[in-house]
């Protein structure tokens, strides 16, 4: 079945950096656009960005670009998320789904604080 699991989250200090990782498995994932999604406590959960199944064509939210970059590795079935310049506002679950998907992982968690 269709499975994802969010790694590389953790806690850093404002300015830091992450990268998270989105291992993918049960479909062609070398077919299929990828997305990133985050929830911050309290609120729903937000679009992030995605990108194009070849990796060619990306697309932000407006308060992380020039901060966030998706990228991916169709050879190893993984998308990743570069983050810097992290800011307080930026604390959520982040996880990732196949454009159009349904099946959700358990997400990993990004804490930004001093």
């Amino acid at each position: 079945q269709v499975r994802f699991v969010e790694s590389g989250g953790g806690l850093v200090q404002p300015g830091g950096s992450l990268r998270l990782s989105c291992a993918a498995s049960g479909f062609t994932f070398s077919n299929s656009g990828m997305v990133w999604y985050r929830q911050a406590p309290g609120k729903e959960r937000e679009w992030v960005g995605s990108i194009g199944n070849r990796g060619d064509v990306t697309n932000y939210e407006d308060s992380v670009k020039g901060r966030f970059t998706i990228s991916r590795d169709n050879a190893k079935s993984t998308m990743y998320l570069q983050m810097n310049s992290l800011k307080p506002e930026d604390t959520a679950v982040y996880y990732c789904i196949n454009l159009g998907g349904s099946a959700w992982g358990q997400g990993t968690q990004v804490t930004v604080s001093s």
